[in-house]
């Protein structure tokens, strides 16, 4: 009991030991916002990630993808073992192409994009792409269909061309109508000689209006930035809004024949992955593999699975499958693996040079606690005279050492949460008194500070700090230990 006591009035009697808990705390606070919000940087960027791609893909080595691709989700589905483990499967073809669009200024812009073929209702059922819709986010059945506005202006249109035919048909003109060297009999008393036609040729009736097929361009695509000059927050308004028409440019067949189509935006499509976002353009599949000339081919198959911890057995299942065919197939994660290998790694030096922190206030106490067996030498040695053993003594530093690591790492733990549950308050503060944005959206494209605290590593930062307190202080607890009654009391 004796023990207890000397530690709490160590405790509170040194002033210098608050410098140590100052020193923990501050050590314990730090490491528990930087692995917060690192992990919540990882844990954002993987389900963003993951929200855009499927659990496991099939993909073609080349962009003119493979054949027959619902034969092979049919081959997949009569594995009974890949059947039980596939919840569901999609299609999709991808291509490169040139976008075109007018700007509101009136300019013409073009700019190269990745254009996407994809079947909505299978493509939804893969993954979460509608929730990544802006306009259509809540729908329970996303489309391509284009607003009623413009269907009927299309509508309309077919109805005049079906008119103008008709008349057309009712009141045809002479077959040489319009040709310098022949006249209508009845109209040469009215020319005389002159060759020259009295009116220039007809023009043909034009084609049926085709209905164009809906599309959906990425939130970015269709926005522009800028910063505001007077309160210097970045804004955007909007190039390509739903209704405008664009035009994709590609290529069809092996010969590289240039291939278009005209288009009309009926949604954006926001992922917060400016990858996707800036260069992807979705189109209805079967469309896109006309203008491609890629009927019945495609370049990914997407598929999810009912339990993604069981993803790399149905990979190794998938590949003897498709033993012989010049396909690869992944999880997300493996074809992401380099950039969340990256996440992780900065991870872990940041912890590294973190704890360094707390390594400090360790060698803190080390020379307090060298500082406090010098001057309570005399005192050591009354307690040896009165019976104190050696291990009881060094049991008073050690507890001593484990208080302050165990206080410092409560209040630690109490200011890095309170700190990582206010951080976007905070940093919106800081960026009021500062006159400048710290976190800036259009930076990290996140609209605030993710976080993301896990107790696990909040418990591996306290034991690490506490660990560090008690391992420093075992040095002048020897110290103490080993000195001599007599020596002890004789000291000055």
């Amino acid at each position: 009991m004796y023990k207890l006591l000397l530690c709490w009035r160590y405790l509170r009697t040194r002033y210098l030991a608050f410098a140590c808990i100052i020193s923990v705390m501050l050590g314990v606070a730090t490491l528990i916002v930087v692995n917060s919000v690192m992990n919540g940087f990882s844990t954002k960027l993987r389900t963003l990630l993951h929200s855009v791609m499927s659990d496991v893909s099939i993909e073609g080595q080349s962009m003119n993808g493979f054949a027959d691709p619902l034969g092979k989700i049919a081959r997949i589905r009569k594995d009974p073992y890949l059947d039980s483990k596939i919840e569901a499967t999609a299609v999709t073809l991808e291509a490169f192409a040139m976008l075109q669009y007018r700007h509101p200024s009136g300019n013409n812009e073009t700019r190269p994009v990745r254009v996407m073929g994809i079947d909505m209702a299978s493509r939804v059922k893969v993954g979460g792409f509608h929730k990544n819709l802006e306009k259509q986010k809540k729908c329970p059945a996303p489309s391509f269909d284009i607003p009623d506005g413009i269907r009927v202006m299309f509508e309309r249109a077919e109805e005049r061309i079906r008119q103008d035919r008709e008349l057309a048909n009712q009141f045809p003109l002479p077959p040489n109508f319009g040709d310098p060297g022949v006249i209508p009999d009845d109209l040469k008393g009215f020319i005389g000689n002159n060759k020259d036609p009295i009116a220039p040729p007809p023009l043909p009736v034009p084609h049926m209006a085709r209905l164009p097929q809906g599309v959906i361009v990425g939130h970015l695509l269709g926005h522009s930035k800028f910063r505001d000059p007077d309160t210097g927050v970045p804004k955007e308004y909007p190039v390509i809004q739903p209704g405008d028409m664009i035009t994709l440019i590609t290529v069809k067949g092996q010969d590289l024949t240039p291939s278009h189509d005209s288009f009309v935006v009926v949604d954006y499509f926001q992922s917060q992955m400016s990858t996707y976002d800036e260069n992807c353009v979705f189109v209805p599949l079967e469309h896109l593999q006309k203008m491609r000339g890629m009927e019945d081919r495609a370049t990914n198959i997407l598929i999810k699975l009912k339990n993604y911890d069981e993803a790399n057995d149905v990979v190794k299942a998938l590949a003897g499958v498709f033993a012989h065919e010049p396909l690869q197939i992944h999880t997300w994660e493996e074809k992401q693996g380099p950039l969340l290998k990256a996440i992780e790694i900065e991870k872990g030096l940041l912890n590294v040079l973190l704890f360094m922190i707390i390594a400090v206030a360790g060698f803190g106490i080390l020379a307090i606690f060298s500082m406090i067996v010098s001057e309570k030498t005399r005192d050591i040695g009354v307690l040896k005279a009165l019976g104190a053993s050696r291990y009881g003594v060094m049991q008073i530093f050690l507890t001593y050492g484990l208080l302050l690591g165990v206080v410092g790492s409560v209040f630690g733990t109490i200011l890095g949460l309170t700190f990582t549950y206010k951080i976007n308050e905070i940093e919106m503060v800081l960026g009021a008194i500062t006159g400048s944005k710290i976190f800036d959206p259009g930076v990290y494209y996140f609209n605030e500070i993710p976080t993301d605290v896990r107790p696990i590593a909040i418990l591996l930062v306290n034991f690490g700090a506490i660990a560090i307190a008690t391992v420093f202080s075992i040095l002048p607890a020897l110290r103490a230990a080993m000195l001599h009654p007599v020596q002890a009391l004789r000291y000055e």
